[in-house]
């Protein structure tokens, strides 16, 4: 439930709202807003009676959140989220954000390299793994610590932000230390323990969607993430089982517009891992563009052949430095753009 205030309402009348719902035994949560504030209502599992809020002075109306997640929810905030980094990049509203860098951290060199070049195209968010979760346990399982100290010497030298993957709760605070946002990946959607971990984190969170996950069941893992306090959470669509077999899953862009009707939060796409072969990468990355995708994340390795992990889907920079102008073009017809830091870099290069 929503108390929604009059724009003219006093402190002191939130505080008696406020006080109204601890009375109650649930939890008041503030929403400031442009024109008024709204208080919501946590903890509660059924209907909470209006009663007494309506007579409360400066109450304008009482809004029953009517989804299962309610802090995700366009009820409870109808205002988009934009997330802010430390390096000035913001993912959410007019903007579109480009994340790319390899699935893995294999070496200095390579993500040195990999931060350069798509710096270079425009991205403002640098990816890779240190610690990948692989179908298989004889495959590359990536660098740990050390891969995280290489990201942050990559941040140090382009200016990028970083996302990487954190794969358990005993691990969330190691990769805090290092990351601008941390990554909960699609195996790790339902994870309730390690989103617990992660939402009270102070870091922002990027949250993949499951690969058998209904929209509901993404937007209450996130649910877990607001609820211990962390509002900056990044919604990211990759690709969900398929029954046929041209794609290594199937990127469901519908899932974009269908996020972004029912939460306020930033959806973002990944084609690399909805696709699978380098090949349908930019077409499905510039289609969700088109579809109102705030923001990429593409794989994007020096040497796509000898890579560790997932060369088959990665583009070679050169791919990705293409790819960057096709976005902006289309954004642009959307009434869109890339990133200020992607326009300064497309203009240069054009």
């Amino acid at each position: 439930m929503l108390v929604v205030m009059d724009h003219r309402a006093s402190e002191e009348d939130v505080e008696a709202v406020v006080q109204t719902i601890e009375e109650m035994g649930y939890e008041p949560e503030p929403i400031p807003g442009r024109q008024r504030t709204a208080i919501g209502v946590v903890g509660n599992d059924g209907y909470v009676d209006e009663d007494p809020f309506v007579a409360l002075d400066g109450v304008r109306e009482v809004i029953h959140v009517s989804r299962p997640y309610k802090q995700v929810s366009r009820e409870w905030r109808p205002e988009e989220t934009v997330i802010e980094l430390p390096n000035g990049a913001t993912i959410g509203g007019e903007g579109v954000t480009i994340m790319a860098g390899p699935c893995s951290v294999e070496s200095e060199e390579q993500i040195l390299e990999a931060a350069r070049r798509v710096k270079r195209a425009g991205a403002t968010v640098l990816r890779g793994g240190a610690f990948k979760p692989r179908t298989s346990p004889y495959s590359f399982q990536g660098l740990g610590e050390p891969g995280l100290e290489l990201l942050a010497r990559a941040r140090e030298e382009t200016g990028l932000a970083i996302v990487t993957e954190a794969l358990d709760p005993s691990g969330v605070e190691l990769v805090a230390r290092y990351t601008d946002i941390i990554q909960i990946g699609a195996r790790n959607m339902q994870n309730y323990s390690l989103l617990r971990a992660a939402g009270s984190a102070g870091k922002p969170v990027m949250l993949k969607r499951g690969i058998s996950a209904t929209l509901r069941e993404w937007l209450l893992a996130a649910e877990y993430l607001l609820n211990e306090g962390e509002s900056r959470v990044i919604l990211c669509e990759r690709g969900v089982r398929n029954f046929d077999d041209h794609a290594r899953y199937l990127l469901d862009l519908t899932a974009v517009p269908s996020a972004k009707q029912e939460t306020h939060l930033p959806v973002i796409a990944d084609p690399s891992h909805g696709t699978g072969d380098r090949k349908k990468v930019p077409p499905m990355a510039r289609a969700a563009v088109a579809a109102g995708a705030d923001g990429l994340l593409v794989e994007v390795h020096p040497d796509p052949p000898h890579a560790l992990s997932d060369g088959a889907q990665s583009l070679t920079p050169d791919r990705f430095d293409e790819l960057m102008e096709e976005l902006e073009a289309i954004a642009a017809s959307i009434d869109r753009h890339l990133t200020p830091a992607v326009r300064e870099a497309v203009e240069a290069a054009g």
